[in-house]
């Protein structure tokens, strides 16, 4: 299983440096922007978890700090490192992750992203408890995507982000580009401690 992430990884990083090496616009996409703040209206429409449960966003995260990306299962280029990312991650937040610290991922294309294919891809990165994937039907993702700021008219046309919040506090935190395990520790930690300000 690791050596899977492993290779996609890879193959997200050199396909990264290609498009630095080709295209300037690419460039951009490849490398982390400053994290911003960012306004997050967290849809109420219907979900569907990996297991083909029924949850709400608020429901999914309740009063934990999350991490959010947005991915799709037939991805090769970007969505590998984002997932790969968030598979170190998990390693690092331990005990905290699903306690205190939830994450997930949504997919972009939820025409084919099944919750038995959200099920096949979580098990590439080794996604435990408090790792939660989200599909649904296409116009339930598209609002829960348009909350969030990255819905796009065709998926793999899709923004590389992640967003670090707190849902109660209405905080967040959005970063473009392919974010380090270190820098989102950081911010989860800094959300943390606002929380007792």
């Amino acid at each position: 299983m690791r050596f899977y992430a492993a290779l996609h990884l890879l193959a997200g990083i050199a396909f990264c440096l290609t498009a630095r090496a080709h295209d300037p616009a690419h460039h951009h996409a490849a490398e982390a922007a400053a994290p911003a703040s960012a306004k997050v209206a967290l849809s109420d429409a219907p979900l569907l978890d990996a297991s083909g449960k029924r949850v709400r966003l608020a429901q999914a995260i309740g009063a934990r700090i999350a991490v959010v990306n947005f991915i799709y299962t037939s991805c090769t280029t970007v969505c590998p490192v984002s997932s790969a990312t968030f598979q170190q991650l998990q390693q690092k937040l331990g005990p905290r992750l699903g306690k205190d610290v939830v994450l997930v991922s949504i997919t972009v294309d939820p025409l084919r992203d099944t919750p038995q294919r959200l099920r096949e891809y979580a098990g590439r990165y080794e996604a435990r408890e408090g790792w939660v994937w989200l599909t649904g039907a296409k116009p339930d993702v598209e609002r829960a995507l348009k909350g969030f700021g990255v819905y796009t008219a065709n998926f793999e046309d899709h923004p590389a982000m992640v967003l670090v919040g707190d849902a109660g506090a209405g905080k967040w935190t959005r970063f473009f580009g392919f974010p380090s395990v270190d820098e989102l520790l950081a911010r989860i930690d800094t959300t943390h401690v606002a929380r007792k300000e």
